[in-house]
């Protein structure tokens, strides 16, 4: 991408994909030892925090990529909340 230093095509798409193998990694593992809905979420909004810090200090700065990825956490994080008071309404 031109407008983009020291990032071409393959790398964002890259960029883009680890977060969302991290997320399904993470949802397998929990699919499979059957553990809280609650810890899961959490653990995800903890990855997305990694993966947006890593983003803004480790590679060129993807300022945008890194506050979807916060935004994200966020919304994790209040779902996380919502499963561990009300587990019976938990949609996830």
């Amino acid at each position: 991408m031109s407008h983009i230093p020291d990032v071409d095509v393959i790398d964002f798409i890259l960029l883009t994909v680890y977060p969302v193998a991290a997320l399904f990694v993470i949802e397998m593992i929990f699919r499979v030892t059957k553990l809280k809905n609650w810890i899961k979420l959490a653990s995800q909004a903890t990855i997305s925090i990694c993966f947006a810090i890593a983003y803004l200090t480790l590679i060129t700065a993807h300022w945008l990529t890194s506050f979807v990825l916060f935004a994200l956490s966020i919304a994790l994080l209040y779902q996380a909340r919502l499963s561990k008071i009300k587990p019976n309404k938990s949609l996830y």
